[in-house]
């Protein structure tokens, strides 16, 4: 039955591009067609080419690790080169080579760091 917790899905930008979207960060996908996804964004829904995207069908339980980008807006300076990203609430955390998990500062979950993840890789 559409609805039921076993349809909902996530989905995260593929890439390192700016869409509109937390690099890095799942959201939840409202629905989908042959070419798009539509996907919750802060209550506002926001279509995208299904291309453009990696889907999981379990909310993800990882901190994303990634690679400033060159036009990173709301980043403080005195972060390092990467910064970690919740896997529950989207914020950004600074990072040190030597966290194998993380506390949230605004959701105080306690998530492990997926260094292993794709997302460190540029395209």
């Amino acid at each position: 039955m559409p609805g039921d917790l076993l349809d909902l899905q996530w989905a995260r930008l593929r890439s390192d591009e700016n869409r509109g979207l937390r690099r890095g960060a799942w959201y939840r996908v409202v629905s989908t067609t042959p070419r798009e996804a539509v996907l919750d964004v802060n209550r506002t829904r926001v279509s995208l080419p299904r291309t453009s995207l990696q889907f999981v069908s379990t909310p993800p339980q990882t901190w994303t690790v990634v690679s400033r980008p060159p036009d990173a807006h709301g980043l403080p300076t005195g972060w390092d080169d990467k910064y970690a990203v919740c896997p529950s609430c989207r914020n950004r955390a600074p990072l040190k080579q030597s966290d194998h998990t993380l506390r949230c500062p605004r959701c105080a979950g306690l998530f492990r760091v997926a260094w292993d993840e794709w997302f460190l890789t540029r395209p």
